[in-house]
């Protein structure tokens, strides 16, 4: 099976076996400032090298699965709406297989990505799960009973909860949403706004904030602040009994967990208070979970654990 996430900056796709061991592994970017076009080439030209791969090592591709941001309707297997890549209600499971000639699910990136947690990672003793994957932009997936909410596709969309009063445009239209303050891209924006000097991503402003760079301690309270706010909602409305973080920014590990754990602490009262802790699957449990998602859509799942095949 192959599992591809498509993600606003980059793209991870991987080869399995049976038991979701990865066989194979290739990474692009993401070529978003193109447009949704070439962004579709990008993902067909992915699959593609995927299944080439897959084929020198004489294997056969039974399915593949394709994990993406935004509105996800996986029932009609149509990309919704992304505003990140811009795309509007593609049949994009229809598309990849015209395309690429593989039989194709599609899924929701961070929805994905909670059921691989649950499954092989830092939720699997859990039965109430928030799964926050804070990258490119913010989203969540509520996982329960190894089940992720979808409601039509548009569940989980918590970077799009307004956190600050007055703040910066987001690409939804709305202004002050998570994702402008609290996203690895936002954090990165925020330093250089605030000193002149471009960094590279939000790992040189962690390891900044790290060091005591006081612009950078300011921009990182900023962003573990809007989080604890965003996770006081969610906490409230849903009780999860542990929160996982994953994406870019929780790379970082208690340089955020911490903030954020004292955060929600701080802002809750009377509710249940989860566990916070770090994704354990790092930036690969998105492909993980499109590779469960094609395992589970061919049927193979409970075959292959019986017969112990090993074909992808």
């Amino acid at each position: 099976m192959l599992g591809l996430d498509v993600g606003g900056t980059g793209m991870k796709g991987a080869i399995f076996d049976h038991g979701m061991r990865s066989l194979d592994t290739v990474r692009r970017d993401t070529p978003r400032a193109d447009g949704p076009p070439a962004v579709l080439d990008a993902m067909a030209d992915t699959l593609l090298a995927l299944d080439r791969m897959a084929a020198r090592r004489g294997l056969s591709v039974h399915h593949a699965g394709v994990v993406v941001p935004g509105i996800v309707d996986e029932d009609r297997q149509r990309a919704v709406w992304s505003a990140n890549i811009g795309w509007r209600d593609l049949p994009l499971a229809a598309l990849m297989e015209a395309r690429t000639g593989l039989r194709v699910t599609l899924g929701h990136d961070v929805r994905a990505g909670g059921v691989a947690e649950g499954a092989l990672g830092a939720a699997r003793a859990a039965a109430n799960v928030l799964f926050v994957a804070i990258g490119t932009g913010i989203a969540a997936a509520l996982v329960c009973d190894g089940k992720a909410i979808r409601s039509g596709g548009y569940a989980g969309e918590l970077g799009h909860i307004a956190v600050e009063s007055g703040g910066v445009s987001c690409a939804c239209g709305n202004s002050g949403c998570l994702e402008t303050v609290a996203s690895a891209t936002a954090v990165a924006t925020a330093y250089t706004v605030r000193t002149g000097r471009t960094v590279t991503g939000a790992a040189e402003v962690a390891a900044l904030t790290a060091q005591g760079d006081p612009v950078a301690r300011a921009v990182w309270k900023r962003a573990a602040d809007g989080l604890a706010d965003a996770l006081t909602i969610a906490t409230s409305l849903l009780a999860p009994e542990l929160i996982v973080l994953g994406g870019g920014l929780a790379e970082a590990d208690r340089l955020l967990l911490d903030p954020v754990r004292t955060g929600l602490e701080e802002r809750l009262t009377f509710q249940r208070r989860p566990a916070i802790v770090r994704a354990r699957l790092g930036d690969q449990a998105g492909c993980i979970g499109a590779g469960l998602a094609a395992w589970q859509a061919a049927g193979h799942i409970a075959a292959t654990r019986r017969t112990g095949a090993s074909t992808p």
